[in-house]
């Protein structure tokens, strides 16, 4: 990192900051997860990726999060901050509350990335991984 982003208090970022960065955090997870499967088409990686990156999986994968119980209230207040951010872009194909949801998933990911938490960002992504492929969110 710069020495300017160092600098930067990431609890004070907006959600939406967050979730721009926690969208490629998670995204990263996921392709080379993909890739590692053995995965090489894109048009297939694109296809097989949607089941973990859709607003829909996300908002799944947070309340599986709770239900287990394993954010600390740090984490969930970086999601709360993500989910109630106001967002000028809007719900592709879903409404908006799993949408909302799913930016304060991507809000949580992004503030673990900028703080330097890539050790947990790992942690959860693995998770999730496991957590799609045992069907939990459907």
């Amino acid at each position: 990192m710069t020495e300017q982003t160092e600098q930067v208090d990431f609890r004070q970022l907006n959600g939406v900051a967050l979730a721009y960065m926690g969208d490629a955090a998670y995204e990263v997870i996921i392709r080379q997860h993909l890739i590692a499967e053995g995965l090489a088409k894109p048009n297939h990686l694109q296809k097989k990726a949607t089941h973990y990156v859709s607003a829909k999986a996300q908002a799944a994968l947070i309340d599986l999060m709770e239900k287990d119980g394993i954010l600390s209230d740090d984490e969930w207040t970086m999601f709360k901050r993500g989910r109630n951010a106001k967002s000028y872009t809007h719900a592709k194909n879903t409404d908006v509350v799993t949408y909302r949801i799913s930016t304060g998933f991507e809000a949580l990911m992004g503030y673990l990335a900028l703080s330097g938490q890539q050790d947990r960002v790992n942690e959860l992504g693995k998770w999730c991984i496991e957590q799609v492929e045992a069907g939990r969110t459907e």
